[in-house]
């Protein structure tokens, strides 16, 4: 007879495995693949009716949404790590109010736009000194519940003092990474709170120059997160210094979902403003963190770092933001303020690099700043450059740089792909929907999100505040976004009736 601990562990993974095939919600788990048989989701359902699991295990939350086609948006660039619907059957004309407005609201200090499972829309914002979470009914924008944790922080160079993160969510839990460093798990239904950790006082974090970007990334058991702490002796070093810090083994840190409690940590290197994401190589899941000084591939599973690879400006404050775009066994990175974008082979020995920009700016394929580009069909779309001045939206060829076309606009811009096309959305509040076309710039439609139209002025519709400069996503046909100071939801897929 097994001991209390084995059986504890069996009916731990039992419960976790229950429900990832009956939840509804789960998107993106391999459990909810088509190919999945009957046989398995009967397995499942015995499992969860026999009552394996501890007992403080929950069932999968209620879907409160009446939307039943498409499908959830669960954490940062959807649940494919890479900005992509596969929704169809979008309006393609905008004008004259043909672009249905849903709802909106205001959000407190923040930058990111919320996450959305089972009906829910889960936006992470900074209210006073305290940051909050709040959920509210993703096709209705009634509110649901709110909680708020006090913060302390003050942005070094005059932006913003809430949180960048978009919150991530898996089955019964909805987990946050505050400004400051705060890990929060909480409760889908009602907010309530499982556990928190400190991360900056915890692993010595000195105050990166815009705080803390990353957006949690949940797999199976362990939510994984860029913590880059640093070891006691650089504790007096001045915030914003960080030629001076140095790094002490915690560029990426695992917790137990379940707890809060460390599982693993790896990584010589210190935070960035990108977002960990998975890739599969041989059969080995890895975590990609594209951190201050370089891209890290780590095992997802036990921790242990399987290579390095060097790729960051020489300048002070110049960081890392895009997330890694991987397509088979390629990862480009890219970065906008000096050495732009490179295009890696992942084999058994680490990266080989397949072309790399040089070090003339002008000359550089993809210069990516906080805007990560979206791969279709081996043409990459994004927009590229640092600041307004020399910024634009171009289209190159994934394998070899060729340049499809450039759009000079001079505002950055963020893309959501879906149904062959690119909804486009400039820092100053335009929105275009472009077609997926490596010919040419092919704009469909627009709207401007500051301008009244008839029926936003008649729903009482605010503009929402320049910048926007979240991604716009999509969630069972309705598309979320957000400015400085609203999120907007409209109805892009008209809901069909069998």
């Amino acid at each position: 007879m097994p001991g209390s601990g084995v059986l504890l562990r069996i009916s731990t993974f039992a419960a976790r495995f229950a429900r990832r095939i009956v939840g509804t919600g789960c998107v993106g788990s391999p459990y909810a693949a088509s190919s999945f048989t009957a046989r398995w989701r009967l397995v499942a359902a015995l499992l969860l009716i026999s009552g394996w699991g501890p007992a403080s295990a929950e069932a999968q939350p209620p879907d409160l949404g009446t939307r039943h086609s498409g499908q959830d948006w669960p954490r940062f660039l959807g649940p494919t790590f890479d900005g992509k619907s596969p929704e169809t059957g979008i309006r393609t004309d905008w004008s004259a109010d043909r672009l249905p407005l849903v709802w909106t609201m205001a959000v407190g200090t923040s930058y990111g736009i919320g996450a959305v499972a089972d009906g829910r829309y889960f936006q992470h914002e900074r209210v006073g000194d305290f940051e909050r979470l709040r959920a509210v009914h993703a096709e209705t924008g009634a509110a649901l519940w709110q909680h708020d944790l006090p913060v302390s922080y003050t942005d070094l160079y005059g932006y913003n003092n809430g949180p960048r993160d978009t919150p991530a969510v898996a089955d019964d839990v909805v987990v946050t990474f505050g400004v400051a460093g705060r890990l929060s798990c909480r409760q889908v239904t009602d907010g309530s709170l499982r556990w928190t950790v400190e991360t900056g006082p915890e692993y010595g974090v000195i105050q990166n120059f815009f705080g803390v970007g990353c957006s949690p990334l949940i797999h199976q058991d362990k939510v994984i997160v860029m913590v880059g702490g640093s070891p006691p002796e650089d504790a007096a070093i001045p915030p914003g210094r960080l030629d001076r810090v140095s790094a002490n083994g915690s560029a990426v840190v695992a917790f137990d979902i379940e707890s809060g409690t460390e599982v693993w940590k790896t990584g010589d290197d210190l935070a960035s403003y990108s977002s960990p994401r998975l890739m599969t190589v041989d059969d080995t899941t890895l975590v990609l963190i594209f951190a201050r000084d370089g891209l890290l591939a780590v095992d997802a599973d036990s921790g242990e770092p399987r290579w390095h690879y060097p790729h960051r400006a020489r300048l002070l404050e110049s960081v890392n933001a895009m997330v890694p775009i991987v397509s088979g066994n390629r990862v480009l990175i890219s970065e906008c303020y000096e050495v732009g974008a490179v295009l890696l082979e992942i084999g058994r020995d680490g990266p080989r690099e397949i072309w790399k920009d040089a070090p003339n700016r002008r000359l550089q394929a993809m210069r990516s700043h906080w805007s990560t580009p979206i791969l279709v069909d081996g043409w990459l779309y994004g927009c590229s450059g640092r600041n307004e001045p020399d910024s634009d939206l171009r289209c190159i060829g994934w394998e070899d740089r060729a340049r499809g076309w450039v759009d000079s606009r001079r505002s950055r811009s963020s893309l959501m792909y879906v149904d062959d096309h690119f909804v486009v959305l400039d820092e100053s509040g335009l929105m275009q929907l472009i077609k997926a076309d490596p010919t040419r710039f092919s704009p469909v439609t627009e709207t401007h999100l500051e301008a009244p139209t008839a029926d936003r002025t008649a729903a009482g519709y605010l503009p929402l505040g320049r910048p926007y400069w979240a991604a716009p996503t999509l969630s069972h046909g309705l598309l979320y976004v957000r400015g400085n100071d609203r999120v907007a939801c409209f109805e892009l897929i008209p809901e069909t009736t069998d």
